[in-house]
């Protein structure tokens, strides 16, 4: 069974100039914008990162899990940990193993190509994990979020290279990693600073203490870059630089490796 980190969604006020502060600062390109996130009532960017992509959502209505999303966390910040699932019969085994543990089925769809469950963020506690499948089985190629095809040429990585972990953060986090190791099916570990954490294909899940004050959630993405340089000018100048080695884009800290 293999586990793909294939995007994370963010979610945002402004979404303009959120996608603006990726661009700029991560040197990332948009490639694709999907009219049918209206039906939940927001708009959307996607950029990819390697050959994963990134995701911003807005709220353009009232009441929406987006906007109360906002709310709860106090503004701007990560929002879902997307996966793409090697076969159909584990994409269905690890759905049910969710629902075993008492984690709602928030939306799903599916067709001949692909098929999508998204599990609730409350029974989480702490952001969406979707899990997705697509008839290609091909974890560096299509992916109908981003409409399949078509995004190949936007991928730019003399910057950002890829994501490499997620940091999900919660009031247990022990209890938190166990949480989503059953719904993964996935053992958890302990990384050398000591975080519970688990193993994607491509990328880790570090599960750590609050400390911002925001509530449990998506506080830090992971990702190995090959411009640092170019990274924290930028991120200066949009006042987004915590230190050396992180930045803050849309209330999220992007921890930098390499480069």
């Amino acid at each position: 069974m293999t586990i793909q980190l294939r995007q994370i969604c963010l979610v945002a006020q402004d979404i303009q100039q959120v996608v603006d502060d990726l661009r700029s600062v991560l040197g990332i390109n948009s490639c694709y914008v999907d009219s049918g996130v209206k039906a939940f009532g927001l708009e959307n960017n996607l950029m990819p990162v390697g050959r994963n992509f990134l995701e911003v959502v807005a709220p353009i209505q009232d009441n929406t899990a987006g906007g109360r999303y906002l709310q709860r966390r106090n503004g701007d910040g990560g929002y879902m940990v997307i996966t793409q699932i090697d076969t159909y019969a584990e994409h269905q085994r690890l759905r049910q193993r969710a629902i075993d543990a008492g984690v709602r089925v928030a939306h799903e769809h599916s067709s001949e190509q692909w098929t999508l469950t998204q599990l609730h963020p409350g029974d989480l506690k702490a952001a969406f994990l979707e899990l997705e499948y697509d008839k290609d089985e091909d974890f560096n190629g299509r992916w109908n979020p981003v409409g399949g095809f078509g995004w190949e040429d936007q991928v730019k990585q003399d910057v950002t290279t890829d994501f490499v972990g997620v940091e999900l953060q919660g009031d247990d986090p022990e209890a938190l990693a166990a949480l989503w190791g059953q719904c993964t099916d996935l053992a958890v570990e302990t990384n050398p600073a000591g975080q519970p954490c688990l193993s994607f294909n491509n990328a880790t899940l570090r599960f750590v203490p609050i400390t911002d004050g925001r509530g449990p959630g998506l506080g830090g993405l992971d990702i190995t870059v090959a411009d640092r340089e170019h990274i924290l000018r930028e991120a200066k100048a949009r006042d987004g630089y915590i230190s050396d080695d992180q930045v803050m884009i849309c209330g999220t800290r992007w921890h930098l490796i390499g480069g």
